[in-house]
């Protein structure tokens, strides 16, 4: 069938198999080129499907040559239906990297799940014994709590106040006023049950008391902070409470972790288009023009380029990692430049749907966003008939 990208608000409901492996190729080459790393050789990536996640599971393979099961929550393709997108990447993945002699298996499902935790604890006892990292990168909207059965669902809400400020819709260019209702305590609390720390306790917990972290082992999640632009919004709304919840859950686990001299980091990551932010008014509009600077400057960086500079000058340099005073990795050090802040901040006082063109990079945006569903890759032709049903090669059943 010939594929085309089919839009329903900030979402995109088809993907095209071929544009997201050659987005994944392409990944794997950035990584290739930038020579080994002296990192992680047994890998759990939970949440591995898309976006940092599926970076750090690249970077692991290709920069340190590690074997790598990834854990996610995935649509598979049927007849005249494409595949969610993380799908059509894990299976270029797993084709590429069974190819270059690297171990990849995967497991699809609920990782909120006992029975998905149970899954991947007896894969890693049958094939690799034990793991010497794991990324946490789960983003969803809904969690049911394993322990309750409660379903809880995220909101994107300001904390205390109405907030209004700019938007843009990044289809049609037009910036516009949004005013977002303040959250409850429930949006609070469900919020922090989703997006928080817990899942990621639970996982370190269920695969020390099997024995499965090697000795030294080291765990990561992934969290944002941003500037003050969009602070009411985010870091100081529904999900920065919930982003506090997750940086302090690096400290309880790091206290678990110390007799087998593990380690628990949370990696502040800078702004990128993703499904999840593009969801979030503001935040479409501020990255289109944080773009805009950063290539000016010449400090751009996609997924890709972000979770490799993490691992080979951050985490894998063979000294102390470096941390801020809240024992935070910052990886966003470019984006909180004080002078691409301040040029940013400039920008957004101009910005109208008029002058958007000129001073933000919305076409980037866009191209960016369409690219996470494998449309408008360079090497891809898209006017080609596509076969939709692929198979994942190392799926676990």
């Amino acid at each position: 069938m010939i594929i085309e990208p089919r839009m329903r608000g900030f979402i995109c409901l088809t993907a095209h198999p071929e544009g997201c492996a050659q987005n994944v190729k392409n990944q794997i080459e950035y990584v290739k080129s930038k020579g080994a790393i002296n990192g992680p050789k047994k890998v759990l990536v939970i949440g591995a499907s898309t976006g940092f996640g599926l970076a750090s599971r690249i970077t692991a393979a290709y920069g340190s040559g590690a074997s790598t099961i990834g854990v996610f929550f995935e649509k598979a393709p049927s007849e005249g239906k494409t595949a969610s997108p993380g799908w059509y990447n894990t299976a270029a993945f797993e084709k590429e990297a069974h190819a270059a002699g690297l171990y990849a298996k995967s497991i699809n499902g609920d990782a909120f799940s006992k029975e998905i935790k149970d899954k991947t604890i007896e894969l890693i006892k049958a094939d690799l014994g034990q793991v010497d990292l794991v990324i946490y990168s789960l983003a969803s909207p809904v969690r049911k709590h394993p322990d309750t059965e409660v379903l809880h669902r995220s909101t994107l809400k300001p904390i205390g106040g109405t907030y209004t400020n700019k938007t843009v819709d990044f289809h049609t260019g037009k910036v516009s006023e949004i005013s977002i209702e303040p959250a409850t305590e429930e949006d609070i609390a469900n919020t922090v049950a989703v997006m928080g720390g817990e899942d990621w306790a639970m996982w370190i917990d269920a695969l020390k008391a099997e024995n499965l972290l090697a000795e030294g082992a080291t765990t990561v999640a992934y969290s944002y902070i941003g500037p003050a632009l969009t602070e009411p919004v985010y870091r100081k709304g529904t999900i920065g409470r919930a982003k506090d919840d997750l940086e302090a859950t690096a400290f309880k686990i790091a206290d678990k972790l110390k007799d087998i001299e593990g380690k628990a980091y949370v990696s502040v990551n800078k702004a990128l288009v993703t499904q999840a932010s593009s969801a979030i008014p503001v935040i479409p509009l501020y990255i289109s023009l944080l773009y805009k600077v950063m290539k000016a400057e010449g400090v751009h960086e996609g997924t890709i380029e972000q979770i490799q500079r993490l691992y080979a000058n951050r985490l894998y340099t063979g000294n102390a990692v470096p941390v801020d005073e809240k024992g935070r990795i910052r990886i966003d050090d470019w984006e909180m430049r004080e002078d691409i802040q301040a040029k940013v901040a400039k920008l957004w006082e101009e910005a109208t749907t008029e002058t958007l063109p000129a001073i933000g990079d919305l076409p980037g945006y866009r191209s960016d966003f369409l690219s996470l569903f494998g449309f408008e890759i360079d090497q891809v032709d898209y006017q080609k008939d596509t076969q939709e049903v692929v198979e994942i090669e190392g799926l676990v059943n």
